[in-house]
């Protein structure tokens, strides 16, 4: 599927007169300069949403140039389209977009900070969002999760920190009964204490930390379990108590 989008999104630059060419891309109109897929992206990105197609078949032409070029820039032109003057976008488009990308088995940079820094941190779209990337999976999560839900849920989970605490919780919940999830719920849980927007409760986060199987050598755990024994909720409003931690811990 994606690499049908992708296709569509080549042929749709070509019309525009942008071609790929060894090395980056190129303009018809000045074939000897050399582009990054930053600048096509800068320059031709918010053009979808000017195409002659409805909606729905502009996200999904944006969505086909994301995963053609792999710049975070074409996630952010898809949120000005939802809240521009024409929008909202389809949501059911939308965020089976988003889901699709964050299954696939390939790098999924620019959508997963695409949620953290646009979606999530944004108090009035994170709990909307949180649920339609994972959310209403959750029951799902235990009962044979595929590989690309699992790899969802990772990926969530990990850019997950901004998202309230009541919201994220049952998830986090679920997620812990899955071993394989269990070094996600903890990047999750450091980002939700370390993420200048995270949200956590220090009392339910340990308890859930204290659930979680994890490899020896993986990094943070002690000084997690310090800070939140210690009842604080974020770095940034306990100034000093992570370095605390690691002094203690080391």
């Amino acid at each position: 599927m994606e690499m049908q989008a992708a296709e569509a999104a080549r042929r749709w630059l070509a019309e525009q007169g942008v071609r790929q060419v060894h090395g980056g891309w190129a303009s018809d109109d000045e074939p000897q300069v050399l582009l990054t897929t930053s600048q096509v992206a800068h320059s031709w990105a918010g053009d979808v949403f000017a195409e002659d197609l409805d909606a729905a078949d502009q996200v999904r032409l944006a969505f086909g140039l994301l995963d053609l070029l792999d710049e975070y820039w074409v996630t952010c032109e898809v949120r000005f389209a939802n809240e521009g003057a024409d929008g909202p976008l389809p949501g059911d488009v939308l965020w089976d977009g988003y889901r699709r990308r964050l299954e696939a088995d390939r790098g999924a940079e620019a959508v997963t900070y695409s949620l953290w820094v646009d979606w999530f941190e944004d108090a009035t779209t994170s709990a909307m969002a949180f649920a339609e990337v994972l959310g209403n999976d959750t029951d799902r999560l235990t009962a044979g999760p595929s590989e690309g839900l699992l790899r969802r849920a990772r990926r969530v989970l990990e850019c997950s920190g901004p998202v309230r605490w009541p919201v994220k919780e049952p998830t986090y919940r679920a997620a812990a009964r899955l071993p394989a999830l269990h070094p996600a719920v903890l990047r999750g849980l450091r980002a939700s204490f370390h993420d200048i927007y995270g949200d956590l409760e220090p009392a339910a986060a340990l308890a859930l930390l204290d659930r979680l199987d994890l490899p020896a050598d993986i990094e943070h755990v002690a000084e997690l379990r310090h800070v939140l024994a210690a009842g604080h909720k974020n770095h940034h409003r306990s100034p000093g108590a992570w370095e605390d931690a690691v002094r203690s811990c080391s």
